[in-house]
């Protein structure tokens, strides 16, 4: 039984790794009742032709043996092993399929490579002692006893329901003899093998919660796991930082080739980059709070035209991310602000060109 800290579902990581060592809900007498019932099946099956195809043997045997002395290597011993053969192949070949196809049907086809691995206390005496005595040991032959005593039951009273018709059978024909004996064991076998069939399902109930129970897991088992297959949380926000603060100082550095910072104008700032090659403006870079305000002021250091608009700024900022184009739906207002920001640059130009040719 599990722990009592361990009151958690199974990760899946678990269940494979469980799997893997061949521990997960499969009953054997599944495959035991299959077999059991394909056999009967086809024995059935058979019997209506028994009487024609051994009597036939029968009189083969008794003409080879009337013209020539019997041998081992003769074509009674020869018609012998093909009886026999197709008489118990089809058995032995239904039950091989029903009880594989009852394995597959439990837990799939797979192979528990890990639990084929030999192991020294397996082949320990003191081991196998210990697990027959202990309680898991005595489940199991609890668990097997409980269908035998049936099994026993229903051969006893299929016995007494047809008990003066053995204690008579001395004074019954050879014919009445068999058929008693055929139906006897005929109904006993079909009952014997529903028993396995219904015990069959609450084992594999039995099993499977047994195993769901093993399986079961603590919280700091499954934090370790999930430490083994995703990485040490600390570790992970430390990277997160680093790639953080690498965005940071990326967008700073390109916030020194944009043409204009637009700004809410304190909570929110977004740098937009647009050449007449592009066929869009470009996000280059934004941020809100500190980082808007850095933003800013690299932009003031580099001598980026800085523009207040609010509405554009949010909407810039919620919609786009880094390094995208503006949506069609902003290029109005994006094409306004840069068409005076580009215009106030010519101005400017143009004055300092003025300038310089009066002092020339």
């Amino acid at each position: 039984m599990a722990d009592g800290n361990k009151s958690e579902k199974p990760t899946a990581k678990h269940r494979k790794e469980a799997r893997e060592q061949g521990q997960f809900a499969r009953s054997r007498d599944l495959s035991s009742a299959l077999a059991w019932g394909g056999t009967v099946a086809v024995l059935v099956f058979q019997v209506p032709n028994a009487a024609r195809q051994w009597r036939g043997l029968l009189q083969n045997t008794l003409d080879v043996a009337t013209s020539e002395p019997l041998t081992t290597n003769g074509p009674v011993m020869f018609w012998n092993a093909a009886a026999v053969l197709h008489w118990s192949f089809p058995m032995l070949a239904t039950a091989w399929v029903l009880a594989v196809a009852g394995g597959i049907a439990q837990g799939g086809f797979f192979v528990a490579t890990k639990a084929l691995i030999p192991k020294i206390e397996r082949l320990s005496p003191k081991g196998k002692l210990g697990h027959m005595f202990s309680l898991a040991g005595l489940n199991g032959i609890l668990k097997s006893l409980i269908p035998f005593a049936v099994m026993v039951w229903i051969g006893v009273s299929a016995i007494q329901s047809n008990w003066y018709a053995i204690v008579t059978s001395a004074a019954m024909t050879t014919g009445s003899f068999l058929s008693l004996l055929a139906n006897t064991a005929y109904s006993i076998s079909w009952k014997g093998g529903l028993v396995l069939l219904a015990w069959s399902g609450v084992d594999y109930l039995l099993t499977w919660r047994k195993i769901e129970n093993d399986l079961k897991m603590s919280r700091q088992e499954i934090k370790d796991e999930s430490k083994e297959s995703d990485g040490n949380p600390e570790v992970k926000s430390r990277i997160r930082r680093m790639q953080h603060q690498m965005r940071r100082r990326a967008m700073l550095r390109d916030t020194q080739t944009a043409s204009v910072v637009i700004t809410n104008p304190t909570h929110f700032a977004v740098a937009l980059r647009y050449d007449m090659e592009m066929d869009a403006p470009i996000v280059v870079a934004k941020g809100r709070d500190l980082l808007a305000q850095e933003i800013k002021d690299v932009a003031r250091w580099h001598g980026v035209p800085i523009l207040e608009n609010p509405p554009l700024a949010q909407a810039l900022y919620k919609t786009v991310d880094v390094g995208r184009q503006i949506p069609a739906k902003l290029y109005t207002a994006v094409a306004e602000i840069l068409a005076f920001v580009f215009r106030a640059q010519a101005r400017t130009r143009a004055t300092v060109d003025i300038s310089k040719s009066a002092g020339v």
